[in-house]
């Protein structure tokens, strides 16, 4: 062992390979018996403390954990924590515990006061005979309280998973209840260091008072900023290395606050995970870029850590064994039994409610935690701090066989319906446009016309502007690019429309265009054209491949200053599409009030009439005859008659692909909108701005 570890650095590497080789050899036996990796990880840091290692071969875990690698090792399992507790807060959704009824608050209130209430009597027996003379009672009194009423969140939500009861209304509660449990807890703790760290009551007085009002600038001005940088997330530009390094210097400067106020730096590091917004993936994509490395690499450091501290050979006679039956009696009574009473009176059968009790009676790393802190302050002797360990160990050891006795999969299946306090009632999915902008001159128009898509009773929408940069634009430096989404989103903000800018760099713009509007559901793709109809023969370039590959509606939109949407003309030549462009006219009409003129062009001597599309307007404008005028025109060339009809003052012209021919930009008098359906109809547009 000397020859392989002959400095630091290799000792410390030597120490981790160790550390994190017996917690998956054990960890993968845990699987096997049906229990959580984390007993795993605290069985392995205690087998290589002195309880197991020192005890068998003291030479060895000399060599392996000599005194003086011992501070290196605790400066890093502190790390591991700190990560962790992150990480517990980005779990935590504050909308779990919204809308949760009377009857969950009872229980989780019931869950921390009884426990926190029998801490405390238990305390009374404990301080005499485990505590030094110099601890205050109430110091002790109230972390012991603290120490009984955590739950572990992060483990119960494995546990639940595993049993397949996260969508069972036991599984739903207890997730509730353990997470207000947590909270409560470390608000608790956090009081009870304050208390410790200051020299007197009047000093325990101001750091609580900064801890408010570091807790009211987290809520008020860092939360905000987070869900600003949550919003940039969810867009195509995801979590870059520059996202999560300015979020772990936000958590390490968290950390250190909370730390130098003095109510220890896992608070601080639990908070700003609970800010974390959780909507939009922010918190989801930290949490996956960061729990392999924590739980896998820096989390077993501090099991280990905590084993080398755990002395069960400090238990010495009856005596000291009866404290510690003593403490694990207290632990479970509190969190089984009164958890299991508050459940059973609010009507739950004895079965959910025993299962429920004995999920909150888990406990495990947030309980190492927890008296890792209270030996470091001294609040708790090293004998003390072995017998909470083995409380933690068989309370976290005995949930998984004690809830498959008493609540068997049957019983499960039995409960895994659907639960109204639990599900968000459903509503209308939005209405959602992407809008696709390369130069920003043609933004306005299309704000005008997103404008022209809203106000539909009853019904909600969604815009997003979305603008592509090319690599090539990032090496030239070609100005302007930023401002390309200025106009549009300058223009919808006068008119009062909620545009969400997106934009990032791509060199495959059409294929990136369609995979944005498949995250965001889009319905319509709103393009933008330089030049209206050119000829049937497709053109090519991104409009082409964004309607070849594109699973939704594409509309293009040709601008010739479009201010408003009063007066449109649907020009109609017998063609598949009829029904999309009318469907669309329909709803510019019902959401901005506009008078819509239908044009059918019949061909003397090549088309059978208008009787098909006559019908099809009366069918999708049932209730709007009045506002729809139905004309017809004979014409050799639909494309000469549509522009005729044009020329009488209307704002834009809407009509579908098949009806495209051979027109000159210099005729076309009004703004035009060419759609395309999905799979169908010739490309006739030739450039996307």
């Amino acid at each position: 062992m000397q020859a392989i570890a002959h400095n630091a650095l290799s000792l410390l590497i030597v120490q981790l390979v160790v550390i994190i080789g017996l917690s998956r050899l054990i960890g993968n036996g845990a699987r096997w018996l049906g229990q959580p990796l984390v007993i795993a990880e605290v069985l392995a840091g205690i087998l290589l403390g002195p309880s197991m290692l020192g005890w068998l071969a003291p030479g060895v875990m000399g060599a392996l954990f000599p005194a003086d690698s011992m501070p290196v090792l605790r400066m890093l399992s502190q790390l591991g924590p700190i990560l962790f507790m992150f990480l517990i807060g980005l779990e935590l959704d504050p909308r779990v515990l919204r809308g949760q009824g009377r009857a969950s608050l009872f229980i989780s209130h019931t869950s921390i006061l009884v426990p926190f209430a029998l801490g405390a009597l238990a305390a009374l027996v404990l301080h005499p005979r485990l505590s030094e003379p110099s601890v205050p009672f109430s110091s002790f009194v109230l972390f012991m309280g603290a120490a009984m009423s955590v739950t572990a969140f992060a483990v119960l939500a494995r546990i639940l998973s595993e049993h397949g009861l996260l969508r069972s209304k036991v599984g739903m509660l207890a997730l509730t209840c353990a997470a207000v449990d947590d909270v409560t807890a470390w608000c608790l703790l956090a009081f009870v260091v304050s208390l410790v760290r200051a020299s007197d009551l009047m000093h325990a007085g101001l750091t609580t008072l900064l801890a408010l009002l570091y807790i009211g600038f987290m809520l008020g001005l860092v939360r905000p900023f987070l869900a600003r940088l949550g919003a940039r997330v969810a867009n195509k530009e995801g979590l870059t290395q520059n996202v999560v390094a300015l979020t772990l210097m936000m958590l390490l400067a968290s950390a250190w606050a909370t730390e130098r106020i003095g109510i220890h730096a896992l608070f601080g590091a639990f908070l700003f995970g609970l800010i974390v917004p959780k909507q939009g993936g922010l918190a989801e994509a930290l949490a996956e870029k960061l729990e392999d490395v924590v739980v896998v690499l820096i989390l077993p450091v501090f099991f280990a850590y905590s084993g080398l501290r755990t002395q069960v050979g400090l238990l010495e006679g009856a005596s000291d064994w009866a404290l510690c039956g003593l403490i694990l009696l207290v632990a479970c009574v509190g969190k089984f039994g009164g958890t299991t009473l508050a459940a059973r009176l609010t009507g739950m059968r004895w079965r959910e409610a025993g299962a429920l009790g004995i999920l909150l009676n888990t406990r495990g790393l947030i309980e190492l935690i927890v008296l890792n802190i209270g030996l470091d302050l001294g609040v708790i002797s090293p004998k003390l701090f072995t017998m909470m360990v083995i409380m933690a160990l068989v309370t976290a050891l005995m949930t998984s066989p004690l809830l498959r006795w008493m609540y068997p999969p049957e019983e499960v299946a039995r409960d895994r319906v659907p639960l109204i306090p639990f599900i968000a009632p459903v509503e209308q999915a939005p209405f959602t446009v992407l809008m696709c902008v390369s130069q920003g001159e043609t933004g306005t128009g299309m704000a005008v016309l997103a404008r022209a898509l809203t106000g539909t009773a009853g019904e909600s929408f969604q815009f997003y502007a979305l603008h592509l940069v090319p690599p090539a634009a990032l090496r030239e430096q070609e100005p302007g690019r930023g401002d390309a989404l200025s106009a549009l989103v300058e223009r919808a903000s006068g008119l009062g429309l909620q545009v969400r800018p997106l934009s990032f760099v791509s060199a495959e713009p059409a294929l990136d265009i369609c995979r944005t509007a498949e995250a965001k559901q889009a319905e319509l793709i709103l393009l933008g054209g330089h030049k209206p109809l050119v000829g049937r023969t497709p053109p090519g370039g991104t409009v082409h491949e964004v309607m070849r590959e594109a699973g939704t509606d594409v509309a293009v939109l040709v601008d010739r200053g479009l201010e408003r949407v009063r007066r449109v003309l649907v020009p109609l030549g017998g063609g598949e599409d009829e029904r999309a462009v009318l469907t669309l006219a329909r709803r510019l009409m019902r959401s901005s009030g506009a008078e819509v003129t239908v044009l059918r062009v019949t061909v003397p001597g090549r088309d059978p009439g208008p009787a098909r599309s006559r019908a099809l307007v009366d069918e999708l404008f049932p209730e709007e005859s009045g506002r729809v005028q139905f004309k017809t025109v004979s014409h050799e060339s639909p494309e000469k008659a549509a522009l005729e009809e044009a020329r009488h003052g209307y704002d834009l012209m809407v009509l579908g692909m098949e009806a495209g021919g051979r027109w000159e930009d210099r005729e076309v008098p009004t703004s035009v909108l060419v759609l395309h359906e999905p799979a169908r109809a010739t490309v006739t547009l030739a450039s996307v701005s």
